[in-house]
């Protein structure tokens, strides 16, 4: 039997909004850079995703935006700055493939959600394009017809 952190993937926050407001197009899995007293605000749920974005910078991915709160723990030394910059870990090619779409597509890169996969903090962010309202508006009128349809089908399951 394994000891250590639990298998499998525990999300710690969502960006739910970024579904609403981008087409996603493509999404990767990337590792981020933390120091300690952020891991422990990150298994606390202590995180913001609202209002944050990627970039990439001199051939490294940095995340901008996310909100880690500081660890209720730690006074003074050993705490962090909760709003800087953190170095996403991404392979060399999903890099280059990433700023090159971002440059040649005009796409933004966003994150979706942060989560503990074997109990290593990961962040999965997605290319994507933004929507404008009338966008959005269709969006939301597909996933109503989709949820009437569903709803008819499973009403004449239970007869």
């Amino acid at each position: 039997m394994a000891k250590g952190p639990a298998h499998g993937r525990q999300i710690v926050a969502s960006n739910r909004r970024a579904r609403y407001d981008y087409d996603i197009l493509d999404t990767y899995e990337a590792g981020i850079v933390l120091q300690g007293s952020e891991v422990k605000s990150l298994r606390a749920a202590k995180v913001q995703l609202s209002d944050s974005y990627a970039h990439v910078t001199g051939g490294e991915v940095w995340l901008k935006g996310v909100h880690i709160a500081p660890y209720s723990y730690s006074s003074g030394f050993g705490g962090h700055d909760p709003e800087r910059e953190r170095k996403l870990l991404l392979r060399r090619t999903q890099i280059d493939a990433i700023r090159r779409r971002v440059e040649t597509d005009h796409l933004g890169l966003v994150p979706l959600s942060v989560y503990f996969r074997d109990g290593r903090a990961k962040v999965e962010i997605a290319l994507a394009r933004g929507r404008k309202r009338h966008d959005k508006r269709h969006a939301i009128a597909a996933r109503d017809v989709r949820r009437d349809v569903d709803r008819a089908l499973a009403g004449g399951r239970d007869r």
